[in-house]
C-alpha cells in the first residue's frame, strides 16, 4: 500500500512538472519584484510591519469557483498566483531564535499531490524559494503559530479586511484561517488609530469605555505606500504593459475590418478576446464593454446580447490583460462601415475632445487636467449643435471623468498628484445621448467613446494604443478592407 501510494504520489507530482514546460518566458523576473519589496521597505515608518494577504477564491455557483486571480499588490511584491497565502514585510532586520537575519517572510500553499491532481501544479516551499527569490518561505499552516510579536512595533500595517473569503473546511490553512490567525495574533476587532499617537484604542459596546490596546492597527498608510510605488512604472512593467495595450489595439483592428451588421455583441465581443488569445492575453483585463446604440449609453454595459447590430454606431471598451497588466482602449465604429451625418458630428467633437485631452497629458499636471481639456470642447461642440444649452446642460451627456491610471489594475491606484514621466493614463471622453434626452431625436442613441492609453515622458505623451485608428475617415477606411474572420463560418444549429 506504501508503495502504491508512493508511485500515484511520483506519477501526480512528475506530471505537473511535465505540464510546467513551454512556459512564456517574458514574466516579470523575481529580481523585480524583489526590488519593489526593497522600494516599499524604504518607505515604511520606522519599526513598522506590513502584512498582505493573497486574493480569494471566488464561488461562481455550486462547487465552481471563478478562475482565480491574484492580489494586485500580492503579485507585485511576490510573482506569486497561488491563492491561500501571506506576505509579511519588517522596515528593519529581525533575528530569528537561530540568529539568522531577515527582513521578509511567506506562507504559501503546501505542495499536496492530490490537490494538484485535480486543480495543478503549486510552487510549495521549494519553488517559492528557487523561482521567485525567497530566503525565508514557509507552508501556511506555520503562520498560524508564527510567533510573530507584533505588538513590538509601532505600527502594524495591512488593508481593511473585505470579507469575501470562505472556509474551505478541508484546508486547514486557507485565506479564512490565515485571516482568522492574524486578527487573533493582534487582538483585532473593530479599531481606531489615534492620529499622531501609538495609541491604538477600541470601544466596548457594553460599557462605552475606550481601552488601550498592545497593538497599533493601520489600514490606511500601505494603501497609499503603494500606490506611490505603482504608479510610476518601470522599464520591465512598460513591456509586458505595451504588449497588452497592442493586442488590444490589434482586436480593435480586426473587428473593424470584420464588422457587419448582422453582428450580435457577443460575436463582436468573442472576435475581440480571440486575437487577446492568440496573441497570448491570459485574461480579458475588466468585462468587456460592447454596446450598439443607445447600449452604448450605459457606462459599464456588459450586457452584451444584442443579437444585431443593424446600422447603429458600436461602442467598443475592451483591455487584453498580458502577464497581469492590462489595458484599456475603446473605439466606436459605425457597423455598416459608414458614419452618418449625426453620427460623424458627434464623433469628430470626441475626437477633438481627446486630442485636446492628450495634449494636457504632460510632467506636471495632474488628472484634472485632460478632463478640463476634453469637457471644453465637447462642451462647447454640444453648444454649437443646439444639443446643450450651456456647461452645466452639457455635463448630463458627458457624466465620467476623462482619465485614470492602468497596470496590474484597470483602474491602477494612484495619489492624485502631478504627472511624472513613466505613468500611464487614459484620455476616454465621450458623449452619450440616450433615447428621451432633452433634444431633437435626430440626436438620440448616439454614444461614442474614445479611449487611448498614454504613456507620460518628459517629451511628451506617447498614445500607446494608437495603431487603433481614430479618426472617423480612417476607421471607415479600414473598415473597407478584407477580414480574416469574412470566411470563417459554423454549421447552423436551427
Amino acid at each position: 500500500m506504501k508503495l502504491h501510494f508512493f508511485s500515484l504520489f511520483f506519477l501526480i507530482f512528475t506530471s505537473a512538472v511535465i505540464a510546467q514546460k513551454d512556459l512564456p518566458q517574458d514574466y516579470l523576473s523575481s529580481d523585480f519584484h524583489k526590488s519593489r519589496r526593497e522600494a516599499l521597505r524604504k518607505d515604511m515608518p520606522e519599526n513598522s510591519v506590513a502584512v498582505f494577504f493573497a486574493n480569494a477564491v471566488r464561488n461562481r455557483s455550486n462547487d465552481v469557483d471563478y478562475v482565480y486571480h491574484q492580489d494586485p499588490d500580492f503579485y507585485y511584491l511576490t510573482g506569486y498566483k497561488e491563492p491561500n497565502a501571506v506576505l509579511v514585510i519588517f522596515s528593519e532586520d529581525q533575528k530569528n531564535s537561530d540568529g539568522k537575519t531577515y527582513n521578509e517572510l511567506i506562507y504559501v500553499q503546501e505542495r499536496n499531490a492530490l490537490a494538484e491532481q485535480w486543480n495543478g501544479y503549486r510552487l510549495g516551499v521549494e519553488g517559492t524559494k528557487k523561482q521567485l527569490g525567497f530566503d525565508m518561505a514557509f507552508n501556511g499552516a506555520e503562520f498560524l503559530e508564527s510567533g510573530i510579536d507584533y505588538a513590538k512595533f509601532d505600527r502594524v500595517m495591512f488593508d481593511s479586511f473585505k470579507d469575501d473569503y470562505r472556509d474551505s473546511k478541508r484546508d486547514k490553512a486557507d485565506l479564512y484561517d490565515l485571516i482568522q490567525a492574524f486578527k487573533s495574533q493582534i487582538s483585532y476587532t473593530e479599531t481606531t488609530v489615534v492620529a499622531g499617537t501609538k495609541m491604538n484604542v477600541e470601544l466596548n459596546q457594553s460599557t462605552n469605555v475606550v481601552q488601550e490596546k498592545k497593538v497599533t492597527v493601520d489600514n490606511s498608510t500601505l494603501n497609499r505606500l503603494m500606490a506611490g510605488l505603482r504608479e510610476v512604472k518601470t522599464s520591465e512593467e512598460l513591456v509586458l504593459l505595451k504588449k497588452a495595450i497592442r493586442i488590444s489595439a490589434m482586436g480593435q483592428r480586426e473587428i473593424m475590418k470584420a464588422m457587419h451588421p448582422g453582428m450580435s455583441e457577443t460575436e463582436i465581443q468573442g472576435i475581440h478576446e480571440y486575437v487577446y488569445k492568440k496573441y497570448g492575453s491570459e485574461y480579458e483585463g475588466y468585462p468587456s464593454i460592447v454596446g450598439a446604440g443607445s447600449n452604448g449609453c450605459v457606462l459599464h454595459y456588459i450586457e452584451n446580447n444584442k443579437t444585431k447590430v443593424d446600422n447603429d454606431l458600436v461602442l467598443m471598451d475592451l483591455g487584453a490583460e498580458y502577464h497581469g497588466y492590462t489595458a484599456d482602449v475603446t473605439r466606436t465604429i459605425p457597423a455598416n462601415g459608414k458614419f452618418s451625418t449625426e453620427q460623424k458630428l458627434i464623433y469628430d467633437i470626441v475626437y477633438e475632445a481627446q486630442e485636446a485631452g492628450i495634449a494636457a497629458t504632460v510632467v506636471g499636471n495632474n488628472l484634472r487636467s485632460p478632463d478640463e481639456a476634453a469637457r471644453k470642447v465637447i462642451n462647447a461642440g454640444l453648444i454649437k449643435l443646439g444639443i446643450a444649452k450651456d456647461d452645466t446642460d452639457a455635463r448630463q451627456y458627458f457624466p465620467h471623468g476623462t482619465s485614470h491610471h492602468i497596470g496590474l489594475d484597470v483602474h491602477d491606484p494612484s495619489l492624485r498628484g502631478a504627472f511624472e514621466p513613466n505613468m500611464v493614463i487614459t484620455v476616454e471622453p465621450g458623449i452619450y445621448i440616450p433615447e428621451g434626452s432633452p433634444c431633437d431625436k435626430k440626436w438620440w442613441g448616439i454614444a461614442v467613446r474614445i479611449e487611448d492609453d498614454i504613456l507620460i515622458t518628459e517629451n511628451g505623451p506617447i498614445n500607446l494604443s494608437a495603431e487603433a485608428p481614430r479618426k472617423s475617415d480612417e476607421i471607415e477606411l479600414l473598415m473597407k478592407e478584407s477580414s480574416v474572420f469574412g470566411t470563417f463560418e459554423l454549421p447552423r444549429l436551427d
